[in-house]
């Protein structure tokens, strides 16, 4: 058996789409324009490039797009200056903070001191809070990414169990809440689980979150399971010469190959829940924005 691939890229072109048909609307019917702020603290490649995806994005989806470069030697207080100017500023509905920060900088306070209105990265403790007890949030673009691919590959997920290996803010705890909230059983394991390959053979869904390059093996998965791989990992090429001459390559936190040979459905690592991710920002900013608006 070789397992369905589950492409991001096609549903993320959807959703985007969708999104720039949407502001085309709001501009054109109530004179709205989304308006999305990036803020970069320091040159760390990595976030370079997604805050330039997101920044090309969200102007081609018709947008209004700021995008704040700071130097990586920036104060606190400069910091939360500019987030309460953007919390104050009416033409930004959507203010995203590009993690992780210098080590100097306190996380914690700058998501805090994000209106959590504009908060389209979903970290306050507000919408961590509300998507908890079910209501209405602004919830992260990765979470929300997976659920989509997860709905567009299984459908009705009620009854299902779901494993979520990995507890982060930023993708393990929502994930698990969103998979709750969709009549799944939930298990969040992590590091110290007790035989987490007992625990992972137990999922007909499967999120690996964890960030550990191909930790999760083949027989780790219940065959036929549908599996989403979060992991963005730099890796050196198996290829003894390559890797000699410093090349890398990404891999997910599922050894890929071992995957595809067990697995029901499975996401690729680059190109599965990546493209997933800028796409449900442009959607969270919108709706945003109409919140903010009144339009929702």
């Amino acid at each position: 058996m070789t397992a369905r691939i589950i492409e991001g890229a096609p549903v993320a072109e959807r959703i985007r789409a969708e999104v720039t048909a949407e502001v085309a609307r709001l501009r054109a019917e109530h004179g709205l324009q989304p308006g999305l702020a990036v803020v970069l603290v320091g040159e760390d490649p990595a976030s370079q490039a997604y805050v330039k995806s997101k920044g090309e994005q969200s102007l081609a989806a018709g947008m209004h797009s700021v995008t704040h470069r700071l130097p990586a030697d920036t104060r606190q207080d400069e910091l939360l200056k500019l987030v309460a100017d953007l919390n104050a500023d009416p033409l930004i509905h959507g203010i995203l903070v590009q993690l992780p920060l210098p080590k100097h900088l306190d996380e914690k306070a700058v998501i805090s001191a994000i209106d959590p209105d504009k908060d389209v990265d979903g970290l306050h403790v507000i919408n961590a809070g509300r998507l908890a007890s079910g209501l209405p949030a602004l919830t992260a673009c990765t979470p929300v990414g997976c659920m989509v691919l997860i709905r567009e590959t299984l459908g009705d997920v009620a009854g299902k169990h779901a494993v979520v290996v990995g507890r982060s803010l930023l993708v393990g705890k929502p994930i698990a809440q969103l998979l709750l909230a969709a009549d799944c059983t939930v298990t969040i394991a992590h590091s110290r689980t007790v035989d987490l390959p007992a625990v992972c053979r137990t999922a007909d869904i499967l999120v690996a979150a964890v960030g550990r390059p191909r930790m999760i093996r083949g027989d780790w998965i219940k065959p036929g399971a549908c599996v989403i791989d979060v992991g963005i990992n730099r890796v050196p090429f198996d290829n003894p010469e390559q890797a000699a001459l410093g090349k890398t390559k990404i891999v997910g936190d599922v050894n890929y190959k071992e995957g595809l040979a067990v697995a029901g459905s499975i996401t690729p690592v680059p190109k599965g829940v990546g493209p997933m991710t800028v796409a449900c920002l442009l959607q969270n900013t919108v709706t945003a924005a109409k919140r903010i608006a009144g339009l929702a």
